[in-house]
């Protein structure tokens, strides 16, 4: 029984066949049998880069201040999540 490896694909790959998806001048089944992809592949990285584009004129500083909500949102997540293991292994040990 041999392993297969995943295929990886380079972010220059990746762009090129979403933009000529975004065109339109094919459909995505033409696009697959012409990369050799699978359609709901092609079709994923055209949804991630239209979702993606706003993100290519912002500025840096609006990416960074996404990036920390981001990460203040998981960190305020991660204090509620120790209080609360806190709390309760006070009460199991009767403090």
């Amino acid at each position: 029984m041999s392993k297969t490896k995943r295929q990886r694909y380079s972010a220059e790959f990746k762009a090129k066949v979403s933009l000529d998806a975004i065109k339109g001048e094919q459909t995505i089944s033409e696009l697959g049998s012409r990369y050799g992809l699978h359609p709901n592949m092609i079709a994923n990285w055209k949804r991630q880069a239209i979702e993606n584009l706003a993100e290519t004129f912002s500025s840096k500083a609006e990416r960074v201040r996404t990036l920390d909500d981001h990460q203040i949102k998981d960190l305020h997540a991660k204090i509620g999540q120790l209080t609360v293991e806190r709390d309760f292994l006070a009460k199991a040990f009767g403090r």
